[in-house]
């Protein structure tokens, strides 16, 4: 689905907003990850992906690829931890 999403998006030249908890496939698809942060969802962070397009499955293997990936998901537990460290309430 993943490549099938890309090539469309490519044949018609539009923009896609696209949902995912999924690390790795926002970072495989987007051309910005827009990271939001735990309750209550705010913009935590704006992640420019560089790779040139069409993308393929290779490029989950490169070492840019891995470091996007890793430093989302730093991210991630972060804030996870951090509302866990208000008994689950937020400012």
């Amino acid at each position: 689905m993943n490549m099938e999403l890309q090539r469309l998006a490519e044949a018609t030249k539009a923009t896609v907003v696209f949902v995912t908890h999924a690390i790795s496939e926002a970072v495989f698809l987007a051309d910005r990850v827009v990271l939001l942060s735990a309750r209550p969802g705010r913009i935590r962070s704006i992640t420019q992906v560089p790779a040139p397009r069409p993308r393929s499955l290779e490029v989950t293997a490169e070492p840019d690829f891995q470091a996007k990936v890793l430093e989302l998901r730093r991210q991630l537990t972060e804030d996870e931890e951090r509302v866990a460290g208000d008994g689950g309430v937020s400012e």
